[in-house]
């Protein structure tokens, strides 16, 4: 009797908040409703209501509509990197918040390394406007990277290779087109894989692989593996690579020691390993590493801008990160298209001297060693010594063939030939100064 009772009292409570549950879900139905037969009404009459209106007495967004003020240190940006910043990823839309306001809430996120509540809170809106904000502009700029991001076309490479031996100071790297390297960016240990993304330098971090111009420019990238991949299997995997889409016959990419010394399916031509003492080896590597020095500068840039952002591990989801970073290679190619420069910082994560030895070549790859040895003696003599050389040369053979002279051709030629064995005490100047004429040691 006693069970029979105390089943019916849960059946009737049970039934009870069932019921009640009900009621309130349609009690918050009707709300809805009613709230938007409102908003319908208030729109029919009058048009110009907006749901999503910026609000122009926000401090940050008063910076912004005076044309006097400077933007840089509320974004990180110049007026005209924002204004061409808006006009590539601007699409037509007839609702949501405005373009403006997207576009300032992403750069002022990205700026100042805030959560979303922080930035929702600073521009007076709801959080979950900022993370779809953040979210949307990071799509978009994925989709239109290419515009920004790509490489050279055919009529721009000897330009760019000029200005490659203009940087290296010899003109070996007449057929240079493009600086490839890596850099690490801190990120949260992941949930799951963790130890796939906790590199040699002992954090966690996605890699991105870029190739530039001299001036700093991305012309490629391609972000997203963990931070224990060589450096040198992320470049096998890149699209560069894989497509042997860049550089075309003819030219060649500059890598750092831990790529591999490459003539297919891409040439890529890197400092010798273990430099000895002939000064030509020496020379080379050094024009090489001016050469190269462009992308180096191009993540220090890149990492400035958004120190606040990089200098601590991304607040956002590991499959996000690798669209924040390609979002922040994006802008800085924006930035350098619109004058807006920025000196850079030299920690890049790289810790060259921890970095692992490269790996062998594959069964596709051919070395480009020959290549190099034939660059190595091009930097070794400033331009038109190599003909003086051969014509003092000549010169001795002809007329001073004669032990002990103290002057003259011979003495030139001593000189000449001691800083290229030696390689000398004080480098190119001595050089400079034999190849003149001076027994200079």
């Amino acid at each position: 009797m006693v069970k029979n009772t105390m089943e019916k009292v849960a059946f009737a409570l049970f039934l009870f908040q069932y019921l009640n549950k009900t009621r309130m879900r349609s009690l918050a139905r009707l709300r809805k409703r009613r709230r938007f037969l409102e908003l319908l009404h208030a729109n029919q009459a009058n048009p110009s209501v907006s749901y999503a209106k910026l609000n122009r007495n926000v401090p940050v967004l008063q910076v912004y509509f005076d044309p006097e003020q400077d933007l840089w240190m509320h974004y990180r940006l110049r007026r005209r990197s924002v204004n061409e910043l808006m006009q590539v990823t601007h699409q037509e839309k007839d609702h949501g918040w405005a373009h403006h306001l997207e576009v300032l809430v992403f750069a002022y996120w990205l700026a100042h390394g805030l959560s979303y509540r922080a930035t929702a809170q600073t521009f007076s809106v709801p959080k979950s406007t900022v993370y779809r904000i953040v979210h949307k502009m990071a799509q978009q700029i994925k989709k239109n990277l290419r515009k920004v991001v790509s490489l050279p076309d055919p009529e721009e490479l000897d330009a760019i290779a000029g200005r490659f031996a203009h940087v290296g100071r010899h003109s070996a790297f007449g057929k240079a087109v493009g600086a490839v390297d890596g850099c690490h960016f801190r990120i949260k240990p992941p949930k799951q894989n963790e130890a796939y993304y906790l590199n040699h330098m002992q954090f966690h971090s996605i890699q991105m692989q870029a190739i530039c111009d001299s001036q700093g420019k991305f012309l490629d990238i391609f972000v997203g593996y963990p931070g224990s991949v060589h450096v040198s299997t992320v470049l096998r995997n890149s699209p560069v690579y894989q497509n042997a889409s860049y550089p075309p016959p003819g030219y060649f990419i500059l890598g750092e020691e831990e790529y591999p010394c490459l003539e297919t399916p891409i040439c890529l031509i890197t400092p010798y390993k273990m430099a000895s003492e002939v000064r030509a080896e020496q020379k080379f590597n050094e024009s090489h590493s001016l050469a190269h020095s462009g992308v180096l500068q191009a993540f220090g840039m890149m990492r400035a801008r958004w120190r606040l952002t990089f200098s601590k591990p991304l607040e956002v989801s590991t499959a996000f990160c690798s669209d924040v970073i390609t979002a922040c290679a994006f802008l800085h190619n924006v930035c350098l298209m619109n004058g807006d420069f920025l000196r850079p910082e030299h920690d890049c994560e790289r810790a060259r001297n921890l970095v692992p030895p490269p790996e062998r070549l594959q069964a596709q790859e051919s070395s480009g060693s020959h290549v190099v040895q034939q660059a190595a003696p091009l930097p070794l003599l400033p331009n038109g010594t190599g003909e003086r050389l051969l014509a003092l040369l000549y010169a001795v053979i002809r007329h001073e063939a004669v032990r002990g002279c103290a002057g003259g051709p011979c003495a030139e030629v001593a000189g000449i030939l001691r800083v290229v064995c030696v390689g000398g005490r004080h480098g190119q100047r001595g050089l400079l100064r034999a190849g003149a004429g001076g027994d200079y040691m």
